[in-house]
């Protein structure tokens, strides 16, 4: 196996002068520099910014259109349908939107296709559901941006369609009423990350300043930073005041739904963290689409039952731990197959499929995979004569390229760089692979493969002082673009006997620049035969946080460790 590659980031006078413009530690300001935020301005916003630097909604195209159509509906009380997509960005859109129209007054319906048994996006059948609801307007949260036929089929029964949306558009454009959708050609809006939840969250920011219920805004961030997390999108930008802001509502709720589910995953009246929502909040509200009925979701924000609130997450955390048990017997599966045809070694890309393997779950085994292997990864579920697939990628392959260069093998596709989800017929699934495989060949490299750690700046044991920390917290909520610094201590002393922890994990204390710390290597249980007491080493890691008997302790969780060359 290749050695991991440290990349270590020099960042030179940069760095030198932000740090003294802003008064911060020198190691802040380079971790601000590898996140591109080189200037002044740019970096107060990101570690100070506000909601007042939210940017103006209606820099959005259309969205004077949408605002207008919105009012009339409501002023004339039409019937206003949302169609939304099953997973936590789609369903949480589609809540707050209806809450949001709710409270200005509109008559609001609402349909969420069941993932197994209708798939994604807006066909262009449901357009009889439109009509069977006497809807006047249709509002698409979280998808809709390729869907042609629909909107040509309800323009045809005089139904208007706004689509919201964040998913790149295709070759044509649906001819609707209007459309929020920052990837759109000639979009002029400043942030091109938001999630399908942050655009729907831009409507409503519009709606509300144009009827005077500013002050109601900030309500909606605590969903709002739910559905930015879970659909993994940059960190940076509004996401970032999204998610800082609304993980910061999450200590104090009053809704019965969101209260009984913080405490389903034992976060009442706590601080709660993107990795929190990462993973105990948001793989409970993706289990109902995935496994279960995502109405279930839907219900549970609008019950002023504290008993079906309380039953609602009590099957959701049902469905999710059934949603473990499925991943980890196809995660077995996979990759002892994998391991078997040393597939990782014949490709570059590893395609893999069965009809026995749940079309809900095959993407977040998808991804574990990618981690094991660090290769893209597409993983397939056959159902009869189709092939349902999901992919998730590393960081230097786009998969949405790679299906656009193969979509003439499709029904339906969609995605982004790092995740994508496919439907093709299962006989073409030979074909299929050699199109991608052709494809992979000239556009991943052997480098590409190995596996990297970016580190973010050298750091000595005794810069890790209280003020250094109140810094790094300032630098919270980390996601994608904005991960969790890595540090480098280069020559620092193994004290003690390594230890191993669980038969899985291993700990051993660190001597450096007179300071001790606590390394623990999570799932790193073979460092134990690598490493003595009083070895010299180079460790690269994050600094993690843990309360002990209501003391707060720094420990290293540590990414990687070798032998320290002279």
């Amino acid at each position: 196996m290749n050695e991991t590659v440290w990349i270590i980031r020099e960042c030179g006078e940069e760095a030198v002068e932000l740090a003294a413009s802003l008064n911060i530690p020198l190691e802040i300001a380079h971790i601000l520099v590898n996140r591109n935020i080189t200037d002044t301005i740019s970096g107060r916003e990101f570690l100070f910014g506000t909601l007042d630097n939210l940017n103006d909604p209606f820099l959005l195209q259309d969205m004077k259109k949408v605002v207008f159509r919105i009012q009339q509906a409501i002023r004339e009380n039409e019937n206003i349908l949302i169609f939304g997509d099953y997973d936590v960005d789609g369903i949480l859109s589609v809540v707050i939107l209806t809450k949001a129209l709710m409270t200005l007054g509109g008559k609001v319906d609402h349909f969420i296709p069941d993932r197994l048994n209708e798939g994604y996006g807006i066909k262009q059948e449901y357009v009889d559901i439109a009509v069977q609801r006497n809807a006047g307007l249709v509002i698409s949260v979280d998808c809709g941006i390729k869907a042609v036929n629909f909107v040509e089929s309800a323009k045809a029964k005089n139904i208007d369609t706004i689509i919201t949306d964040h998913h790149r558009p295709g070759k044509i454009l649906p001819d609707a009423y209007a459309i929020l959708n920052p990837l759109v050609p000639d979009s002029n809006y400043p942030d091109k990350n938001l999630a399908g939840i942050g655009v729907v969250f831009k409507l409503i920011q519009a709606l509300f300043e144009r009827n005077g219920l500013t002050s109601q805004i900030p309500h909606y961030l605590k969903l709002v930073s739910i559905g930015t997390v879970a659909d993994v999108v940059e960190l940076k930008g509004e996401n970032r005041i999204f998610v800082k802001f609304g993980l910061e509502g999450l200590s104090d709720v009053s809704n019965k739904g969101l209260k009984s589910l913080l405490e389903i995953c034992r976060l009442e009246n706590s601080k709660v963290t993107a990795g929190d929502v990462g993973f105990r909040i948001g793989p409970r509200i993706n289990a109902a689409g995935r496994l279960g009925d995502a109405e279930n979701v839907f219900r549970l924000f609008f019950s002023d039952s504290v008993e079906e609130t309380r039953n609602i997450v009590h099957f959701l955390d049902k469905m999710n731990s059934q949603r473990q048990k499925i991943e980890e017997k196809i995660l077995k599966q996979a990759i002892g197959r994998i391991k078997k045809n040393n597939l990782n070694k014949k490709y570059k890309l590893l395609i893999l499929g069965c009809d026995e393997w749940h079309r809900g779950v095959i993407g977040i085994v998808a991804s574990k995979i990618k981690d094991y292997f660090n290769q893209p990864v597409l993983l397939f579920s056959y159902q009869g004569e189709k092939a349902f697939g999901s992919g998730r990628s590393i960081r230097d392959f786009s998969l949405i390229n790679c299906l656009e260069n193969c979509r003439q093998h499709f029904f339906n596709y969609g995605g982004h760089t790092l995740a994508v989800g496919c439907e093709l017929s299962k006989e073409n699934m030979g074909v299929f692979k050699e199109a991608v495989n052709k494809y992979v060949e000239c556009n991943l490299q052997p480098e590409d493969l190995r596996k990297k750690i970016n580190i973010d700046t050298r750091l000595s044991f005794d810069h890790i002082d209280n003020y250094f920390l109140d810094h790094i917290n300032m630098l919270h909520p980390f996601g994608v673009g904005n991960p969790k610094p890595i540090f480098l201590t280069e020559n620092a002393e193994i004290w003690g006997t390594p230890k191993m922890l669980k038969g899985k994990h291993c700990k051993f204390f660190l001597q450096n620049a007179g300071r001790i710390f606590e390394g623990l290597g999570w799932q790193k249980a073979e460092l134990i035969d690598l490493f003595n007491k009083g070895d010299r080493v180079d460790v690269v890691y994050t600094l993690q946080s843990n309360t002990f008997l209501g003391q707060e302790r720094i420990a290293l969780s540590i990414e990687d460790i070798r032998h320290h060359r002279d």
